[in-house]
This record gives C-alpha cells, structure tokens and sequence, in this order.
C-alpha cells in the first residue's frame, strides 16, 4: 500500500505538529520518505543505516516496505543501487559486509 500525496502530507504535518527534538531530525525522516518514494525501499537501505531508517520510520510512523515501492522509477540513479547488481546478496551488501557497496551518491544520467 503506497500512500497517496494527500495522505503522505497529513502524516508529515501530524509528525510535524507533534515533534520535539532536533529539527534536523526531522527533516532528514522527512526526506528519506520523500526520495525513497522515487528510489524504492532497497536502494534506499543502500543509502542510509538501518538504525537511521528505523529512527525515520518510529518518528513517521510508517513501514519503508508499505509506503515505498520495493524498486522505484529512480533506483538505476543510485550509484550503490548499480553496484548491488552486481552482487548475489542484498542483505550482505545492505550490513556492509560486502565491501564498496553502500553509498549516497546518484548518477547524474540513467
């Protein structure tokens, strides 16, 4: 179940509305639910820790792999998306334990 636009922004204003803390925090959750609608929640676990997604989705209230496709229209952009292809375990290469994997950056072109 993906969210729609309209549901996506309520649940961002009650988080918003409710927060206390670190602004920063907030809008790095917000961010990551934002881009990961475009990359997919697996290139996104290539991007970010999985102590910080689980940080982004208990603020949120929200599950990555309810709300994000699995593989979204953007994820060939992801530099560490392209090198995961490569490799025959995603969740080796999501801890870390396949070297030279995980990273932020995004291509330019796709």
């Amino acid at each position: 179940m993906h969210l729609s636009d309209k549901a996506l922004v309520e649940k961002i204003d009650l988080a918003t509305k409710d927060y206390q803390g670190d602004l920063r925090t907030l809008s790095n959750a917000i961010g990551y639910l934002l881009i990961g609608r475009q990359f997919g929640w697996r290139p996104m676990l290539l991007m970010y820790d999985r102590k910080s997604v689980k940080n982004y989705e208990n603020l949120l209230k929200f599950d990555s792999k309810l709300v994000m496709p699995e593989i979204g229209p953007l994820a060939k952009k992801s530099i560490a998306w392209i090198a995961v292809q490569k490799v025959t375990n995603f969740w080796k290469a999501v801890k870390g334990e396949i070297p030279d994997i995980r990273s932020t950056e995004i291509a330019k072109k796709f």
